[in-house]
């Protein structure tokens, strides 16, 4: 809904990739929607609840979830998740489709929250998908399995698609681009797996690549 929100002019135009490839939609029409089972994720409320100063966020079809109400966290969790809601209890929500639980820690996700679930690695997809977050979702639910099914719909090759990955969330998506490129502050994994690198993202990495792109393809037209 966020990047819906963001990008409102060309919504229509666009495929949307989110959740970790956990949902694809092509205007309304719904391309990939590979949720979580709904008793599994109530199964792994408590465990994440345990881990000292974590923040868990239910990222549902319409909205996100959660149950904190600590004013920091909401105020940036708000940027990221524009449809969201606050209730009082996260295993009480129910008859909505889960995607991905995505848990935050204001330090560190890998050294403070990956320990901690690293354990399901054979049952779910876990991704330290930022310096912050950590992501479970369904085995099958990464960008790069979402990013081939639009590829292949779309006639796609990978020399005609460009890519740009921080965290391992990304690595999926990056193995199916020529064109991938690690932001300068990306985590190793992604600088080793890409075969570009670009600024930083606070230093607009992407949209000077992408400057570049328009700027070269207009050229090639006059």
């Amino acid at each position: 809904h966020s990047i819906t929100h963001k990008l409102d002019k060309i919504k229509n135009e666009i495929t949307i990739i989110a959740e970790n490839g956990g949902i694809a939609k092509q205007g309304e029409k719904e391309l990939v929607a590979t949720k979580l089972d709904l008793e599994k994720v109530m199964d792994l409320i408590p465990l994440l609840r345990k881990i000292p100063n974590t923040y868990i966020v239910l990222c549902g079809k319409n909205a996100a979830y959660i149950e904190t109400r600590e004013e920091k966290f909401i105020n940036m969790f708000s940027e990221y998740y524009s449809n969201h809601q606050i209730v009082h209890d996260l295993t009480k929500v129910d008859g909505v489709d889960i995607f991905k639980i995505a848990v935050y820690h204001f330090d560190s996700s890998e050294e403070f929250i990956y320990p901690s679930v690293k354990h399901l690695e054979n049952e779910m997809q876990i991704k330290v998908s930022g310096e912050n977050w950590l992501d479970l979702s369904h085995t099958n639910a990464n960008k790069g399995f979402a990013l081939d099914f639009v590829q292949n719909q779309l006639g796609i090759k990978k020399s005609e698609t460009m890519v740009f990955g921080d965290y391992n969330n990304d690595l999926e998506m990056l193995a199916l681009a020529d064109f991938s490129f690690a932001m300068e502050n990306a985590h190793p994994n992604v600088k080793k797996a890409s075969n570009y690198s670009t600024k930083s993202n606070d230093d607009l990495g992407v949209e000077i690549i992408l400057k570049q792109l328009i700027e070269a393809k207009t050229k090639s037209l006059i």
